[in-house]
């Protein structure tokens, strides 16, 4: 419930969406204020199982960045965090070739067309325009958390 209400905040928000080369100034907070911020994206994504990634992007779009800085911060911050909550969580009754909670082959299926896709997504995300990158990860978001209710 929770990624679909910031999902419909995203869409219904009247603020227009920034874009590369528009001369408005960022407003991201120094070290600590990041640090502040990262710290409770973390700690609400884990409460709702959510990826950080939901809570990141409109964060950032709020501190004026383009989202297609946005979306590429995000994505980079998934790294360590897929790492850490991989590396937290271990148990014996999962299936073979398992590591914790992550399945190897499934992980190397993603890895593998992960690569190509990133340049897909990295080169369409220069194409379009802010507002239509919003939308899309509005609706993805919105899809995301309608499947989780529904599981």
């Amino acid at each position: 419930v929770f990624a679909v209400l910031i999902a419909a905040q995203m869409l219904l928000s009247r603020r227009r969406a920034v874009s590369a080369g528009d001369g408005l100034p960022e407003r991201v907070p120094g070290g600590v204020g990041l640090a502040g911020v990262g710290s409770v994206i973390g700690g609400i994504s884990s409460l709702f199982g959510i990826g950080g990634g939901s809570l990141t992007v409109p964060f950032l779009s709020w501190c004026r960045l383009p989202m297609q800085n946005a979306v590429a911060i995000s994505a980079a911050c998934g790294l360590p965090i897929a790492l850490a909550g991989s590396a937290g969580f271990g148990r014996t009754e999962l299936p073979p070739w398992s590591l914790g909670y992550v399945y190897l082959p499934a992980a190397l299926a993603i890895v593998v067309t992960s690569f190509p896709m990133a340049r897909v997504g990295a080169r369409l995300s220069h194409r379009l325009p802010s507002a239509t990158l919003r939308r899309i990860f509005a609706a993805v978001l919105i899809v995301i958390g309608v499947e989780l209710i529904l599981n």
